[in-house]
């Protein structure tokens, strides 16, 4: 194992200080044991903890940094807003040049809302949906991760599922009751629920291509299916493309398969790597928030000019022609290097486009349960071996691994044969 001693002792100090050490739950390493490296800076494909180790990074900031750490153009773009302010609480341009982007490369959304964090992008949402529907409850799907507010915490994957947290404390009942938990890839589970609360079912919340139970495409006529039934019901029908949003594609999910949501939230990209989110939808619909309709949400930060401006800086190189075409190239490279690697043992890989999770289950993974019975154990193993090789994956079995424009085939190769000796050795 590399040296991480000067990370340990942050760690420990920092556990003096911060819940657990860290400021949010999956940094913390509990799903791999052992303690997190922390990271002294990031360039290009690679970061670099506190001891001086380099490492290969395919968590890139939990998905953001698509052109990888500290891009030059990024880093211009935020220096050249920062030097004429940091925060105004007042409209600027950049935040309709922004809008503008998103809503020529995603037709559904007639009119975008910018906010701080995905969290905040899908609770607004949902705040909407309801506005617009006058009802309450809402359906969401087992291990699909929605952000920390309190109604969507029920059944959550990401790190709830990292920790075996099936909700969390704090969450009131009243909420709960609220938050209906449908199967993912499982329509059936979704009509039983109309069925049971006919009239009464504001919005269907869902990850086009769910990432935080690992990486589980949705299946022939899901989606489709999502959409006739709410439109039948008279509910919305919301995509969360805070992780699929301009990394598919320059636009999102719905883009590839074709259906039309009522309202999409993103994040992630659209920042730059810093913090953002945005929602928004139908006209008719994202006119109900405030100060034109009756549905108020604010935020001092929202539209920041920071955030703004990395990722209008972001939009401009992902819009190159081939640079989709790029991503696509390495990461189906990838996929095959680990399928060849782990084809004796039968485990599972799921990807779509710079997305993708090595599953340590025998089993097609396509849904929460699926996706639960993988080795989480076996993985740790994994994850350790990787990152004496170099390699930092995600710290969790239900996470993806996310590729990057600065990440070349040459590192693909020896991520590649990085892989094979792990797997070979677990």
């Amino acid at each position: 194992m590399k040296t991480t001693a000067r990370s340990k002792r942050l760690f420990a100090e920092a556990r003096k200080y911060l819940p657990g050490g860290v400021d949010s739950p999956v940094r913390a390493f509990g799903a791999v044991g052992g303690h997190p490296l922390f990271v002294h800076h990031g360039k290009g494909p690679r970061i670099y903890d506190e001891d001086g180790n380099s490492f290969i990074d395919y968590v890139l900031s939990w998905g953001p940094l698509i052109l990888g750490h500290a891009h030059p153009a990024i880093l211009r773009a935020i220096k050249e807003a920062a030097e004429k302010g940091t925060s105004y609480g007042a409209p600027t341009e950049a935040e309709t040049i922004l809008a503008k982007v998103i809503v020529k490369a995603m037709p559904s959304m007639e009119l975008v809302r910018f906010v701080n964090s995905g969290t905040e992008a899908t609770m607004s949402a949902l705040r909407v949906a309801r506005a617009y529907t006058k009802r309450d409850k809402i359906i969401k799907f087992a291990g699909c991760y929605h952000g920390h507010y309190d109604g969507l915490l029920v059944k959550a994957g990401s790190g709830l599922t990292t920790f075996g947290i099936p909700d969390s404390l704090g969450v009131p009942a009243s909420l709960a009751r609220d938050t209906l938990v449908a199967s993912y890839n499982d329509l059936k589970s979704v009509k039983a629920l109309f069925n049971d609360n006919a009239g009464q079912i504001a919005a269907v919340i869902v990850e086009p291509v769910a990432a935080n139970m690992g990486v589980v495409l949705p299946g022939p006529g899901f989606l489709e299916g999502l959409r006739k039934i709410t439109s039948s019901a008279g509910a919305l029908l919301i995509f969360d493309e805070v992780i699929t949003g301009f990394r598919l594609t320059c636009g999102g999910y719905q883009n590839i398969c074709g259906v039309k949501p009522d309202l999409t939230c993103l994040g992630k990209i659209i920042g730059g790597g810093l913090p953002v989110g945005a929602y928004g939808g139908r006209r008719d619909i994202m006119e109900l928030l405030s100060p034109l309709g009756g549905v108020y949400q604010a935020g001092t930060l929202s539209g920041n000019p920071l955030a703004i401006a990395a990722g209008i800086a972001t939009w401009k190189r992902l819009s190159r022609p081939g640079t989709y075409e790029r991503l696509e190239k390495m990461a189906a490279l990838l996929e095959k290097g680990l399928r060849d690697a782990a084809k004796d043992r039968g485990w599972q890989i799921n990807r779509v486009g710079s997305l993708m999770t090595l599953f340590f289950s025998t089993k097609p993974v396509v849904d929460y349960g699926t996706a639960m019975a993988s080795d989480a154990k076996l993985y740790a193993r994994y994850f350790w071996r990787m990152l004496d090789e170099g390699m930092y994956v995600a710290p969790s079995q239900f996470e993806a691994l996310f590729l990057s424009l600065s990440h070349t085939d040459e590192i693909i190769e020896k991520t590649i044969r990085a892989a094979a000796r792990s797997l070979k050795a677990i």
